[in-house]
């Protein structure tokens, strides 16, 4: 799974999931009969595998969950899922970092993003966990909280035209037009945050997709925001 993970389906060759199997081709064919049944049973089993815990973590994920546990005072239901393959863990928690301290957006427009995409991608988990936090921390205010949570137009031009645009990106995988983008730096926004905007992407992805798979139940910290699509 860690090579699907790595690379993509469609980029993942047969050469480099026979180097990571330690089996022979012809061993491959014979356990699993192509790649999309070797990839329906990596599934199968990732999704199956217990979460990674404080107690029960490899060496590589539990550096992670001690961090996070570390941080937050609670290791959240999402990270343990993640866990199960290091390597997505790893990478999200670095590029949600590096989005929250480089990206150049306030708090209330870094969760404007986020719940924008989560939104998109139908992640409950992670519309509540950011819910909760642009209540309590980033300090959106209640009214744009409420219109981003229920598909409702924002009613503030700066925030409308930032989750407007994240839409955008979401929508054309990357490929705005030259009036999407004069439309973003129009309402104040800076060139470089578009890239900003597809780290937010990134990270997202991995967190979203990563819950579709795992379904992780919602955390307390989270439950009184509790969101479904």
């Amino acid at each position: 799974m860690q090579v699907f993970w790595a690379r993509g389906y469609d980029a993942a060759s047969t050469r480099d999931l026979l180097e990571v199997m330690h089996i022979s081709r012809s061993s491959l064919y014979q356990a699993f009969g192509n790649k999309e049944q070797l990839f329906l049973e990596s599934l199968r089993r990732y999704r199956e595998a217990p979460p990674q815990t404080l107690d029960t973590a490899d060496a590589k994920a539990k550096p992670l969950l001690e961090q996070a546990n570390a941080k937050l005072g609670f290791v959240p239901n999402m990270y343990e899922g993640m866990a199960k393959a290091p390597g997505v863990l790893d990478t999200y928690l670095h590029g949600y970092e590096l989005f929250r301290g480089d990206s150049g957006f306030a708090p209330p427009e870094q969760e404007v993003v986020f719940l924008t995409i989560s939104r998109l991608n139908g992640c409950g988990y992670c519309m509540s966990a950011h819910s909760m936090l642009a209540d309590k921390m980033s300090q959106v205010p209640a009214d744009v909280l409420e219109a981003i949570r229920n598909g409702q137009p924002i009613p503030d031009e700066r925030l409308a035209a930032l989750a407007e645009f994240t839409r955008v990106m979401f929508e054309t995988r990357g490929m705005p037009s030259q009036d999407d983008v004069k439309a973003f730096l129009d309402a104040g926004f800076e060139e470089q945050q578009v890239l900003q905007i597809v780290l937010a992407l990134a990270v997202k992805t991995l967190s979203n997709y990563a819950n579709h798979v795992n379904q992780p139940e919602l955390d307390d910290a989270f439950a009184g925001h509790a969101w479904q699509s």
